[in-house]
């Protein structure tokens, strides 16, 4: 369920944009990832947004967000904004790779996260822990590559440690709201990738959307991850685990699960890999 412009204040009276404080940007050649907290640079990403979900999606943008040509809503105000800028442009310095990042203690000016939209997140909410929502991640068309994706992932392992996050988490998307089509995938994520219960998000009664459409015994594994989108490929690499229930997003034209990465219990693969 997407938040749009309706809810939208730029900068909301008496918030400012996090402190970004402490965070150093990591550089790979031409590419440089860092949090801003530049108005002008959220403003690319936020256009950036909207040409993925909108123009290569099938997104439906309110005629506000159709007319500016900006995927944005009220959470971007208070959220922290990590990008990937191409400082070799022909246009110039272009973002082309963006994630919002969203702490409980700025989401709690809000009233509470995005994800909440969707999910129950109380069980989650309720450990007391380090809470980091992930959102809104997106590359260019022209930039989705293992260099890009790398940096996009250094990025967050950089900000986990700056900040002691115990937990990541967020709304993955399948494209498409036909449930057929992933009808293995979303099984495989059920039996083998649920979330331990005293963490387990669900989805909303009024949403809840089944993924528990295959027995075990008939799913195969490889071949579920492959038909997996490689965002959350990505995520179980790193050791994710997934809440109970999907749900439709019919304005994103989406089917959404909700990720859990719990920090301590990280893949070998991905501190090595990313953790400096």
């Amino acid at each position: 369920m997407a938040i749009l412009d309706a809810d939208f204040q730029y900068m909301p009276e008496g918030h400012t944009f996090a402190d970004v404080s402490g965070f150093e940007p990591i550089r790979m050649g031409n590419l440089e990832i860092s949090i801003t907290e530049d108005p002008e640079v959220i403003y690319a990403a936020q256009q950036l947004r909207y040409e993925v979900f909108y123009e290569e999606g099938n997104a439906t943008p309110s005629s506000s967000a159709k007319i500016m040509r900006l995927d944005r809503d009220r959470f971007d105000a208070v959220a922290e904004h990590l990008v990937v800028i191409d400082h070799d442009h022909a246009e110039g310095e272009k973002v082309v790779g963006t994630y919002r990042l969203l702490r409980k203690t700025h989401a709690n000016k809000l009233g509470g996260f995005y994800t909440s939209h969707e999910y129950d997140i109380g069980a989650l909410v309720g450990t007391g822990k380090n809470l980091l929502e992930l959102g809104r991640s997106c590359v260019h068309r022209d930039y989705r590559n293992k260099k890009v994706m790398d940096l996009l992932w250094r990025g967050l392992a950089e900000y986990v440690l700056q900040y002691d996050i115990d937990f990541m988490f967020g709304c993955a998307s399948f494209q498409g709201v036909e449930i057929d089509m992933y009808r293995e995938t979303l099984s495989y994520l059920h039996h083998f990738h649920m979330a331990r219960l005293e963490i387990r998000p669900r989805a909303l009664p009024n949403q809840y959307v089944p993924m528990n459409w295959m027995p075990m015994e008939e799913i195969d594994p490889k071949r579920a991850i492959k038909a997996a989108p490689p965002l959350i490929k990505g995520y179980l690499r790193a050791g994710a685990v997934v809440g109970d229930g999907a749900v439709v997003d019919q304005q994103f034209d989406t089917t959404d699960i909700c990720i859990i990465v719990e920090t301590e219990r990280m893949s070998n693969r991905y501190k090595k890999h990313y953790i400096k």
